[in-house]
């Protein structure tokens, strides 16, 4: 481009050596002589500034660093229509390999595809620019899903957006640099499911301004950078009125590193589905099988965790174990197993605010269970199990000591290598002495016994 200026170029996309952005400035920026461009970057870590030169603000951007003058004869202002068109959908020939057929299925209708590799590489984020004004409100009234993932969108335009869809039920926002700057009171009502995946500058207090909305169910919050969640409203076992519909939470990569974040979510009286996967504390490690029973007892609505179902006998194992692990803090608080000798700390309730609960729920612990408390780490807990082979009249029962925290994928292995038979061939399940004659399959590879509730004594049936 020239070094002549049009009024126009405000708001115009531009690309500068590979880089995108947004013109937010065209004019001079004294001393020094001659036009400049003022312009925000897609990649805020490509800017020097926030649009301001010795102390005169030129242009605002969302992100301190987020802008930059550059001449006008260094910035692209794209290309032709017919040369775009074809640079986007890759309509020239290209690399062989990027020419590799497909079969892709429309409907009932297997379609054959070249090029799309190419096609997706090519793809980016498109930076909308948003009317003003409520000539369009209402207009989109039949609109139920609404995608502005990667689009330079505002909190105050996704709003003044929404009053065009009224009947919205997912609003998908993700890698935005949303800053949530206001409530929402006569739109986003009937939004079912919200996605602010990766916007980095929201925190805890912003989705208080959020927390109202009548009819959200599912609240997706992956890499966000939070690390903790306070309901003011709600004391020691009860419940707050945020979030009142809210069932399916998602707190993926996050910063999560106190137990008294999941305290705080047994609070949401609708939430019955939770994934945290990837948090400080709660990274896929030895102690995974831990963490997971920790998760349960402390949230007791709870029915899904990371995907995996709760089962009646894990959450019972979940709570029982939970119980006694913290019986010698319980009591060193002043617990008692007479309710009316109670007198627990504040501290301890805080920390612990379900222990009461499962006080009630299973009675409170003996003194012979503290006494004989072993560490609260299931790899440290082994399970005396009898083996059976049903269909196999040769093969002798067979006890053995195995680690609740082995996973079913071990314990084939370990079969497989004993009985020498191939581990694709093995099918478990077990039977608890208690309910004889009801078997459990063991399906998930990747869980462990402790996972599926199995106890000593059970019995671990085996057939190839």
């Amino acid at each position: 481009m020239s070094d002549t200026l049009t009024p126009d170029v405000i708001g115009r996309r531009v690309e500068v050596n590979g880089e995108h952005a947004t013109v937010r400035f065209a004019g001079v920026v004294p001393p020094v002589a001659g036009p400049w461009l003022g312009v925000e970057w897609d990649n805020p870590e490509r800017g020097k500034h926030d649009g301001s030169h010795e102390g005169t603000v030129y242009f605002k951007c969302r992100h301190p660093t987020g802008g930059s003058f550059i001449r006008p004869n260094k910035v692209n202002f794209g290309t032709d229509f017919l040369t775009a068109i074809k640079n986007r959908y890759v309509l020239e020939d290209g690399p062989e390999e990027d020419r590799k057929e497909q079969i892709v299925t429309l409907g009932n209708k297997p379609v054959e595809t070249v090029g799309f590799d190419s096609l997706m590489k090519q793809q980016s984020e498109n930076k909308l620019k948003f009317p003003s004004g409520s000539a369009l409100t209402g207009t989109f009234s039949a609109l139920k899903v609404l995608v502005l993932n990667q689009t330079g969108i505002t909190w105050a335009e996704v709003l003044r957006c929404a009053a065009w869809c009224p009947g919205l039920e997912e609003l998908y926002l993700e890698s935005n640099n949303i800053v949530i700057s206001e409530r929402p009171t006569d739109v986003l009502q009937t939004v079912k499911l919200l996605d602010l995946s990766s916007n980095q500058l929201i925190d805890e207090n912003q989705l208080y301004l959020i927390a109202h909305l009548p009819r959200l169910e599912q609240l997706i919050l992956s890499d966000v950078g939070i690390s903790s969640i306070h309901f003011p409203d709600a004391g020691i076992g009860c419940k707050t009125s945020m979030f009142p519909s809210l069932q399916y939470l998602v707190v993926n990569d996050n910063q999560i590193s106190q137990w008294s974040f999941f305290n705080e979510l047994d609070k949401l009286p609708s939430l019955r589905a939770l994934s945290c996967l990837r948090n400080p504390l709660t990274k896929e490690d030895k102690e995974a099988n831990t963490t997971r029973q920790l998760i349960i007892a402390s949230i007791g609505q709870l029915k899904t965790l990371n995907k995996c179902e709760i089962l009646p006998k894990e959450r019972r194992t979940a709570e029982l174990d939970y119980r006694k692990a913290f019986g010698n803090e319980w009591k060193q608080a002043g617990g008692h197993q007479d309710p009316d000798k109670n007198r627990l700390s504040e501290e301890f309730l805080r920390a612990h605010p379900r222990y009461q609960f499962l006080c009630l729920k299973y009675g409170a612990p003996e003194d012979w269970e503290l006494k004989t408390q072993q560490p609260f780490m299931l790899k440290n807990q082994l399970l005396t199990l009898k083996i059976k082979y049903p269909d196999q009249l040769d093969q002798k029962v067979l006890e053995k000591q195995l680690p609740g925290s082995m996973t079913i994928q071990k314990v084939k292995g370990w079969l497989s290598r004993l009985l020498k038979v191939p581990v694709s061939d093995l099918l478990l399940s077990y039977e608890s002495p208690k309910e004889p004659g009801i078997e459990i399959k063991l399906e998930n590879d990747l869980q462990s016994l402790r996972f599926y509730s199995v106890e000593n004594e059970d019995c671990l049936l085996v057939r190839w």
